[in-house]
């Protein structure tokens, strides 16, 4: 309770308690004076209480009214301890004043334009009080400056804004020039600092007029030289269209691109301030007459196109200066190439595959960067990639040489890493790994890796079981090889398109899992896989072969008897079926880079995976014809499987996004094989997919699972088709604080086992009515380098329930525990879920 002068307010009081709410609110009726109690909880046995104790009085406003006057005095305290003659800055006021063809939308735009651009901004506020500059003065000047005064300002303080009379003229000058710049010409504006009990604020008033728009763009066809020539071509793929607004912006975009245009031709002491670009605004009718001319000025210099003579690579240049590498005597010669290495580590040959240049070749900025990159991105072998070009010092000299600085990484390093895991299926525990690398093996800059992971999982709950408590360990060991070619012969790389080297990746693992004596799982796995860029947006793996082999052994009796008892046997066993998996898949990646300006971004993801053929030729190697379904003693899978993922994302402001993902697999099991292998087949639910749900609660169809350990250990109600689609609506509220409001819908099907699952289970044209929805709001902390993201999400459909019952909303009651335990799912991620 607060008293002030006689006058009884509210007391509000936040406490969390970790008990079963009360399944309904308490009124003032049952008990008298009893606190309101609103239980709000994410799941069972959790809560969070607000308790009011209310308090009447026929003098409440006038209280009220003796806050704000408190707010009013500190406010009053802040503008006393301000230096003498200074006054607060608060902000600024902009009018727009515009012209009768100016649209009220557009005028609106130009009004909250200007207002962003007047600089500075005022001190933070809350309720109108600048909360920051009263702490910043609160506990007086310091004098120390480690000591707390000095932490509690710099902490929680912000220093003053001063008004200032000089700052408002300079912001009359920008937004004349702004207004301008934005195709506004003649327009203009007039600024004013009012004063008023040491607080000021900024008044602008703008006045505008009428648009001008680009008429005819011409690229100085007088120009007949060879430079001429090829500016005149650069017209194609223009920023400047007939018809647009005019604005500056766009006008020195267009000498940037025009220069980018003629490095990629070899004039490379050619600059954009080269260029001219005179505009006309006499035409009438507000248009502009644009022409894109070379100065005349331009050196000859700038006017040449260059070509390479020598290409030298220093690869242990480390502290060495450039004169005393150049001067080795072991310098070699590869495939043109001069190349410096003491050390004498890497192979000649990655460097000509690095560098897209060759002697005599034209001089590029995009073969430059290609360069650049590759020698980057060679499997972390270089700490820094430096380069220079220098003029072959002649009067009439059109060549360049061409200097690669590369500074080495040690070869070889060992790391450790330990983390915590938290897994859907009730788990949690730890894996601790221990890695080996060799970044140069076979001095090819492959990279080799050997890591070994020893994990422990424990059960916390959720697995109803006369087993009691199941417990797990994971021991693993892989190995892999990086290669940055192909190691085919017959596959060539394109030195100028690739922005990265193609890499041949290798890797073998083993793994065993020990289930605290219910049954031990072990597998094998190795592949060979290609990867390649195309282009800055087009990305490949190809995957000629993929071996997987997977064992089951040691069932305990108390175990089997446990899956029997659950609702789908068939489908948890098939978990432990031993199998194997021969397999080729193929993958492909868009991504293009977004327009500047541009509110549209699109990637799509898809690939295909083909399994069985090969074990199905060798299994009939010496049998009879039809007779083979295993191979040597293990049976294997058979299927077809086909995924594409689409991302969608439309900028509806700076600070507001829809985003949206589209999902659909299908998997086609054939031959000996009823359904995919259960680590080939799709789930649903989870962080990153239909949120309202848990990870694998969803399906498949309409199939609800009863809990039993083996569903929940052994991680089933998992399909052979997917799809799904989530959107979201993104806003950042701060720099650090983000907020979301999303849907999502999907389910798994089974292409055609109806065993497993039941017949509803199976994929049909009644799919749609199987269709799970979810909805919920988001927060996310972005810190760029990590993002810290929070979905609470509640059910809108639930699949399983009676067809006419699926439809949940209607049944929603923050109020009721059972509910909240029942329907309300905080996910906790790192990271966006697409």
């Amino acid at each position: 309770m607060i008293q002030v002068n006689r006058n009884t307010y509210y007391l509000v009081q936040f406490k969390t308690e970790f008990k079963k709410p009360h399944p309904r609110p308490l009124s003032d009726g049952e008990g008298g004076n009893r606190p309101l109690f609103y239980p709000l909880s994410i799941g069972e046995g959790s809560g969070v209480r607000f308790s009011f104790n209310k308090y009447k009085s026929s003098k409440a406003k006038h209280s009220l009214l003796l806050i704000f006057a408190v707010f009013l005095l500190n406010s009053c305290s802040v503008t006393k301890k301000l230096p003498a003659g200074e006054s607060l800055y608060t902000g600024a006021t902009v009018k727009v004043v515009a012209d009768s063809a100016i649209a009220k939308s557009e005028a609106k735009k130009i009004q909250i334009q200007l207002t962003e651009f007047v600089k500075p901004k005022p001190n933070a506020k809350l309720f109108g009080f600048p909360y920051k500059v009263w702490f910043y003065y609160l506990f007086g000047e310091p004098k120390n400056e480690k000591g707390f005064k000095s932490f509690f300002r710099k902490r929680f303080g912000e220093p003053p804004i001063f008004a200032s009379k000089s700052v408002t003229v300079a912001n009359v000058k920008q937004i004349n020039l702004l207004l301008n710049n934005e195709g506004y010409f003649r327009s203009f504006a007039k600024g004013e600092l009012v004063e008023k009990n040491n607080k000021s604020t900024a008044f602008y008033t703008a006045t505008v007029h009428q648009r001008y728009y680009l008429d005819s763009i011409s690229f100085s066809p007088q120009d007949t030289t060879l430079l001429g020539k090829a500016f005149t071509n650069t017209k194609q793929n223009s920023l400047l269209q007939k018809g647009s607004p005019y604005r500056f912006e766009l006008v020195s975009g267009e000498r940037t691109r025009i220069d980018n245009v003629l490095k990629k031709r070899g004039y490379y002491y050619f600059q954009p301030d080269f260029i001219i670009i005179k505009a006309d605004s006499s035409v009438g009718n507000h248009k502009v007459n644009l022409s894109v001319e070379i100065k005349p000025t331009t050196s000859q210099v700038a006017r040449k196109v260059y070509r390479i003579r020598d290409i030298h690579v220093l690869a242990d240049y480390g502290e060495k200066n450039l004169s005393d590498s150049t001067k080795n005597k072991d310098e070699i010669t590869f495939n043109g190439i001069k190349i410096n290495d003491n050390t004498q580590s890497y192979s000649p040959k990655i460097f000509s595959q690095a560098i897209a240049f060759r002697r005599g070749s034209r001089y590029s900025s995009n073969t430059q960067d290609i360069s650049l990159s590759r020698l980057i991105n060679l499997n972390g072998n270089f700490k820094f990639v430096k380069n220079t070009f220098e003029l072959v010092p002649r009067s009439d000299s059109a060549l360049l040489d061409i200097f690669y600085h590369l500074t080495p990484l040690k070869a070889k390093s060992f790391q450790a890493d330990i983390n915590g895991v938290t897994k859907s299926n009730n788990f949690t525990g730890t894996n601790l790994s221990l890695s080996w690398l060799n970044k140069n093996t076979f001095r090819g800059a492959e990279l080799f890796k050997i890591t070994a992971t020893a994990g422990l999982d424990f059960q916390v709950g959720g697995i109803s079981s006369t087993l009691g408590a199941v417990n797990s360990s994971r021991y693993s060991i892989v190995s892999s090889l990086s290669i940055p070619r192909f190691i085919i012969p017959f596959i060539k790389t394109n030195p100028v398109r690739n922005q990265a080297l193609p890499k041949t990746n290798i890797s073998i693992g083993y793994e065993l899992q020990n289930r605290s004596g219910l049954y031990d799982l072990t597998s094998l796995n190795t592949t060979v896989s290609y990867a390649w860029k195309q282009n800055n947006a087009v990305e490949h793996s190809f995957t000629p072969v993929s071996i997987s082999l997977v064992k089951s052994s040691n069932m305990s009796e108390a175990f089997l008897e446990d899956i029997f008892r659950s609702d789908n046997p068939i489908a948890i066993l098939a978990l432990l079926d031993n199998k194997l998996i021969m397999s080729s898949s193929y993958n492909i990646t868009y991504n293009p880079i977004v327009k500047a300006g541009s509110r549209h971004q699109f990637s799509f993801s898809g690939g295909v995976e083909v399994a069985g053929n090969l074990a199905s030729l060798l299994s009939r190697i010496g049998t009879q014809q039809g007779a083979a379904e295993t191979l040597v003693g293990v049976s294997y899978a058979q299927y077809a499987r086909f995924d594409s993922d689409f991302k969608y994302s439309y900028s509806l402001t700076k600070s507001v996004k829809v985003a949206n993902r589209l999902l659909f697999g299908y998997g086609l099991p054939y031959g000996n094989s009823l359904y995919l292998p259960p680590s080939k087949q799709y789930s649903a639910g989870g962080n990153n997919s239909i949120r309202a749900f848990a990870a694998r609660a969803i399906g498949p169809g309409s199939y609800f699972s009863n809990g039993t350990i083996g569903s929940q250990l052994l991680g089933s109600q998992q399909g052979d088709v997917k799809l799904e689609f989530n959107t979201e609506l993104r806003a950042k509220f701060t720099k650090y604080i983000n907020g979301a409001f999303f849907i999502d819908a999907g389910n798994v099907w089974m292409q055609k086992d109806a065993d497993s699952y039941g017949e509803d289970a199976v994929f049909g044209s009644n799919f749609y009515k199987q269709i799970a929805i979810g909805t919920g709001i988001g927060l996310r902390l972005d810190f760029s380098y990590l993002i810290l993201r929070f979905d609470l999400a509640t059910p809108v459909r639930k699949p399983y329930l009676p067809e006419d019952d699926r439809w949940v909303l209607k049944n929603f009651n923050l109020s009721d525990s059972q509910w909240r335990s029942e329907n309300l799912v905080l996910n906790i991620a790192v990271g966006y879920p697409f």
